[in-house]
């Protein structure tokens, strides 16, 4: 394991270089939250891509094909519909140019909705972070045996935590750019090796049960909703992807990046699917089948790895190809974490601190609590991956809360004249509770209900309160509405 520990270490390296070479432009709030605005549209795609596909993908989803098969797309094509609809929503957000989506609560709505956005936004952002740290400690234990799962959260984490503090969007947007641009070829290059050493599709069908190639699987249409509507709707409303728009150089940049995120997203989140599918078929047993989260850097640090010892040039090139492999994974998970860690950092001090407790602040004082505030919300995250035990039932729930409280009344503030500020705070209240309070509610609920996601009914719950108390409340004045209409 010598060569994936090199290569390891060659990507912290890089990371950290690319950190500290951000660091020296970093003197203002606008440089630490949205990279004073100066980021053009391929460093935009590569950073969207790169937080976007992380350990939910990596993890959660290559869970779900290692046992359901093809069938764990629907959770990709949820993102791919809804990059379909942010083509048209990019532009707006970045002529509103604020720094966060409670910013653009409170100028849309009200204080009240702003606070009630920071809170949705904490519980679902330190819940990513959480579980990127899982997938980072499941690659160490693989490539260090004697480190355990456990021990290598702590380890990711401190590590996830010195990079985000460094230098702020500018140091996250740049880091992406390396770690995409090695995570989209390393993943490209590796399924059809892979595919090769599994027999071909013919090999890998023959191995795998039929349903893993059907449209739903063993499962039902409605299951397959529940994946695709809460990975839709966090794309919608993602505030990490908000606050990218708000980096951008201009409304054109953030549109062109549109585009390349969707072809990168498409192209990779297949590719993560299919090589799990083939590693679902080249190890049916064994430790991965206890763990099929691990699915995707079991098989490169296995496939890959029995070549490590052979003396001829293909082996060794495999064997590099291996540990590269292993390398992006790692680097996306880190990349993901990165983005999900800075981004609610950048609401507790943009909308609590310097909101609420010193409007004047300083620039020196808002960094020094900017770097302060990433390192508590990254022990929160820690402390939380502690205790989980699916990554994909944890990024569910995660989505569910941002999709179901935050998502409605973010499109409405953009596409809907009408909603008010009494109709998004009753939306986004009713969203945060019922997918909190789902799985206690259940057990008392009838069978065909409580089998069901909490995105169904969190979903309608929000949707009903936006609609209907809205309706029932004095529209919106002009002011309110200005900002966020084209033109």
């Amino acid at each position: 394991m010598i060569l994936y520990a090199i290569v390891l270490g060659i990507i912290v390296v890089t990371l950290l270089g690319v950190s500290l070479a951000r660091l020296g432009s970093v003197k203002t709030k606008a440089d630490y939250l949205v990279a004073g605005r100066s980021l053009p549209a391929f460093v935009l795609v590569f950073t969207l891509l790169s937080s976007w596909i992380g350990s939910g993908s990596l993890l959660g989803g290559a869970e779900n094909a290692y046992k359901h098969g093809f069938y764990a797309l629907w959770q990709g094509a949820g993102g791919w519909a809804g990059l379909l609809l942010i083509y048209f929503i990019a532009p707006r957000a970045r002529k509103f140019a604020q720094f966060t989506i409670p910013d653009l609560l409170e100028s849309r709505y009200n204080q009240t909705a702003r606070v009630l956005g920071v809170i949705a936004v904490l519980f679902t952002y330190t819940a990513i972070t959480s579980y990127q740290f899982i997938g980072g400690g499941d690659i160490l234990h693989l490539i260090f045996p004697q480190i355990t799962a456990v021990h290598g959260q702590y380890i990711l984490a401190g590590f996830v935590i010195l990079f985000t503090m460094i230098a702020g969007m500018g140091s996250v947007a740049y880091m992406d750019v390396v770690i995409g641009l090695l995570a989209t070829f390393t993943l490209i290059a590796a399924l059809p090796v892979l595919l090769h050493l599994a027999g071909g599709w013919s090999g890998v069908r023959a191995v795998l049960p039929a349903s893993h190639f059907q449209i739903f699987s063993d499962m039902k249409p409605v299951n397959a909703l529940e994946l695709f509507l809460p990975t839709c709707l966090l794309m919608l409303g993602n505030q990490s992807m908000y606050q990218k728009f708000f980096s951008a150089k201009s409304e054109k940049d953030a549109t062109r990046a549109v585009s390349g995120w969707l072809v990168g997203t498409v192209i990779l989140e297949t590719i993560i699917v299919s090589i799990a599918v083939v590693g679902s078929a080249l190890y049916r047993t064994g430790e991965v089948a206890a763990r099929p989260r691990e699915i995707l850097a079991y098989t490169a640090t296995h496939a890959f790895g029995q070549y490590m010892d052979n003396a001829g040039f293909g082996a060794k090139a495999l064997s590099v190809l291996g540990a590269l492999l292993v390398g992006a994974i790692f680097a996306k998970v880190v990349s993901t974490a990165n983005n999900y860690l800075f981004s609610p950092a950048t609401n507790l001090v943009n909308d609590v601190f310097l909101r609420y407790i010193k409007p004047d602040a300083k620039n020196w004082v808002v960094l020094l609590v900017s770097r302060g505030t990433v390192v508590g919300l990254g022990a929160w995250a820690l402390y939380q991956s502690l205790g989980t035990t699916s990554v994909l039932k944890k990024s569910l729930y995660a989505y569910t809360i941002y999709s179901a409280a935050l998502t409605p009344v973010i499109l409405a503030a953009f596409f809907w004249r009408r909603a008010t500020a009494k109709g998004a705070v009753a939306s986004i209240a009713a969203g945060t509770v019922i997918t909190v309070g789902w799985d206690l509610l259940t057990p008392h609920l009838p069978a065909v209900l409580a089998a069901r996601d909490a995105i169904l009914p969190a979903l309608v719950g929000s949707l009903l309160c936006l609609v209907i108390v809205s309706l029932a409340t004095e529209p919106p004045s002009e002011s309110h509405l200005r900002p966020f209409e084209e033109g």
